[in-house]
């Protein structure tokens, strides 16, 4: 259901993204500034990332089937990860333009138009990002959130931007443009590399958050105070959904309808602490020895070892 809502937004940001790209092409073609030439460049990378996050969340939305039983939601991490690659690589064509345009400064003109333009399309990304980023947060989407940084970024492009056309024109020296240029390329290289750092953990599976797990441990302390007892509690986030698994050890003489009802409701408990999580539990006699042989999270691996 978040990966459906989530598609709404990313259909404002593209909207966004066909604006302000526009916007800053006219500004850059009036200027001549190669500033304002980086900020074209990074709108056109957020357009193509916001059509992949598009893509993304209509695959995370689709419900299980028989070759993906735990659903589709890391699907959104292809989109986060082109997204940060593109934003890499935005970086690095700025750089170069830059870079060239240092060795031959260039002088630009007509700034003032140049700036009225760069200006709104920073407040229109700058309105859209926000928006993203809570969006992001309250949906658990990694592709809204990759999103909205991205916007967030290419908003502080347009303010080095402005930075850099507004000192070259006081002072004369051209040299302040593609130096301001410069600048932003490293910021938004830093953003990339963030977002695919973000990415890559969540492929490797990485467990919940310290808070999150925090939740799982004192709901389960409140079983604890009934002689249950809990071991191999593993846990793994995908896209915008959590994953838990843990032993439940009970008392040997429970029927199997007694320890069934106790492990939906821990099921159920987690899940309103916790929304999104899918919890799985292994039943075990707290007597048998074997239930704490089994301790150790990765059993069958350890047994295959030896």
């Amino acid at each position: 259901m978040s990966s459906l809502v989530a598609r709404n937004y990313i259909k404002l940001s593209i909207a966004a993204a066909l604006v302000t790209m526009g916007l800053k092409f006219w500004a850059y073609l009036l200027t001549g500034s190669v500033g304002l030439f980086s900020d074209v460049a990074e709108s056109s990378v957020n357009l193509i990332a916001a059509v992949v996050a598009f893509w993304a969340l209509n695959l995370a939305a689709q419900p299980p089937d028989s070759e993906h039983t735990f659903g589709h939601s890391k699907a959104e991490y292809f989109s986060s990860a082109l997204e940060g690659a593109l934003i890499v690589l935005a970086a690095i064509s700025i750089a170069v333009a830059a870079s060239q345009r240092l060795l031959n400064p260039q002088p630009v003109t007509r700034v003032e138009w140049g700036l009225v333009l760069s200006l709104i399309a920073a407040a229109i990304n700058g309105g859209v990002a926000v928006t993203l980023l809570r969006a992001g947060r309250r949906l658990r989407s990694i592709s809204l959130r990759a999103d909205g940084h991205h916007l967030l970024s290419d908003v502080w492009t347009s303010i080095g931007v402005v930075i850099g056309l507004v000192l070259a024109k006081l002072t004369g020296w051209l040299i302040l443009d593609p130096l301001i240029a410069l600048l932003v390329a490293i910021h938004i290289a830093w953003v990339g590399i963030h977002l695919l750092r973000e990415t890559f953990s969540g492929l490797m599976d990485t467990a919940l958050p310290e808070t999150e797990q925090a939740i799982i441990h004192e709901t389960l302390a409140t079983y604890k105070e009934r002689g249950i007892q809990f071991h191999a509690l593993r846990t793994r986030v995908a896209g915008a959904r959590n994953f838990v698994a843990l032993h439940v050890l009970v008392p040997g003489n429970w029927t199997v309808q007694q320890g069934h009802e106790l492990c939906d409701e821990l099921e159920i408990h987690i899940n309103q602490e916790l929304p999104g999580t899918d919890v799985m539990t292994h039943l075990e006699p707290i007597e048998d020895p074997a239930s704490w042989a089994d301790e150790e999270r990765d059993r069958i691996h350890h047994q295959s070892l030896g």
